[in-house]
């Protein structure tokens, strides 16, 4: 037989027992479900972090007092470390030699921007930045201007608008040269910024920005300061990470020997650390679906079992008439491998389904998880194998006499 009618047959003897195979199937559909599902919520994640991150910008890392992760023991530790002052990050900015640019920046969030009648939720971000801020955040602008160096020098009260923050206040628009009250302070709108869609759930776009002197004058200069440094080139930007890594060990007054009192990060340390975070959850889950699979394997040698019993009769007519050990081998490992895809399909199918739910609901681009899917495509063939060689061995090793006498 060629491998066409060996898989009709199986098929056909699949559906002449429907409910014990759909009852046998459920083990493999749970195991392999479990496993593509929280793959692809993974990678959904994953993936939204990644857009997320790209606010930094290429080749850019970001100092801060902070860790992004951590246990509480670890973030208490932080608390008690000092603050980044803009002392400290103009002395930065002057020693630092490898960086194109180095953004200073702080922020506040919680506030209501009001223009006319119109104002938002109380849950835009005031974030402060000096000129060079603008280009390490990677942000790009749709109308007006960015800040100048006059600006920052002379503290100028104006503001650049976040997209989602322009829709809701000024939704006929003419932001440009209006002004606007965010919190307590008014500003005048010199500039619109282009929107950066969703991450994780959050709104990329729903900010403002002011200059950094404007923002120490209005909420104190006593504030936490983060700096980011764009490196001059891809090939310099570990460099730039030593070079400033060093540098603020010496304005921080670090000694040998002792620990950074502060952290650096970009977005391949971010994504490595969300990894870690994740790996300890994908090993579990990858046990308790070997777990299943292992079962099913256990169900599916019991049913080819039973099948081999039920067709006694069959099998001693077909080597009466010629049928090869081999033959009979391949037919009933094939209707093992076939059960165990069909039951593979359907659990990737619905684990795809049920990871992007994650995607829905932080509104962030579904994935389509081709390794993983491949994945449990060959395992369930491996299962297939391994639990459908021994009933099959056993149904070649028939005796046809036997067997033609079988009722």
């Amino acid at each position: 037989m060629n491998l066409g009618e060996i898989i009709g047959i199986a098929l056909f003897a699949i559906r002449s027992n429907r409910l014990r195979s759909i009852l046998t199937l459920l083990g493999v559909v749970v195991g392999v479900f479990s496993i593509i599902a929280v793959m692809t919520a993974v990678q959904v994640l994953q993936s939204s972090i990644e857009n997320g991150l790209s606010g930094l910008g290429s080749n850019t890392f970001q100092i801060q007092r902070m860790p992004n992760f951590g246990n509480h023991k670890e973030w208490h530790a932080a608390q008690l470390r000092k603050k980044i002052t803009i002392d400290q990050a103009q002395r930065f900015v002057q020693r630092a030699r490898l960086a194109q640019y180095i953004g200073i920046e702080s922020s506040t969030w919680g506030l209501v921007v009001k223009a006319g009648g119109y104002k938002t939720n109380p849950n835009i971000g005031v974030i402060a930045e000096n000129v060079e801020g603008l280009y390490t955040n990677n942000w790009t602008m749709n109308a007006g201007r960015p800040f100048n160096q006059g600006d920052i020098e002379t503290a100028q009260k104006v503001v650049i608008l976040g997209a989602e923050v322009a829709k809701k206040i000024f939704p006929n628009g003419g932001a440009i040269g209006s002004d606007v009250r965010v919190g307590s302070f008014r500003y005048q709108v010199i500039g619109l910024f282009e929107a950066q869609g969703s991450a994780l759930g959050g709104n990329n776009d729903n900010f403002v920005v002011i200059p950094l002197t404007t923002f120490l004058e209005q909420y104190g200069r006593n504030r936490d300061l983060h700096i980011m440094v764009k490196s001059k080139s891809p090939e310099l930007f570990n460099d730039a990470l030593d070079e400033a890594r060093y540098v603020m060990r010496t304005i921080r007054n670090v000694d040998p020997g002792r620990e950074d009192d502060f952290e650096i990060f970009s977005n391949d340390s971010l994504i490595a650390t969300f990894n870690d975070f994740t790996l300890y959850v994908k090993l579990g889950v990858g046990f308790i679906s070997f777990i299943a699979l292992l079962a099913a394997g256990v169900g599916i040698m019991n049913i080819m079992l039973v099948s081999v019993t039920e067709r006694t009769r069959e099998i001693g007519i077909r080597k009466a008439v010629g049928a090869r050990k081999g033959s009979i081998l391949s037919q009933f490992v094939a209707e093992a491998i076939v059960l165990c895809q069909i039951g593979g399909i359907v659990g990737i199918g619905l684990g795809i389904l049920a990871g992007n739910l994650v995607a829905v609901a932080f509104n962030v681009p579904a994935v389509f998880p081709v390794n993983w899917a491949l994945i449990g495509f060959f395992l369930c063939s491996f299962i297939g194998v391994a639990f459908g060689v021994y009933p099959a061995w056993k149904a070649a090793n028939l005796d046809p006499i036997d067997s033609l006498r079988y009722e």
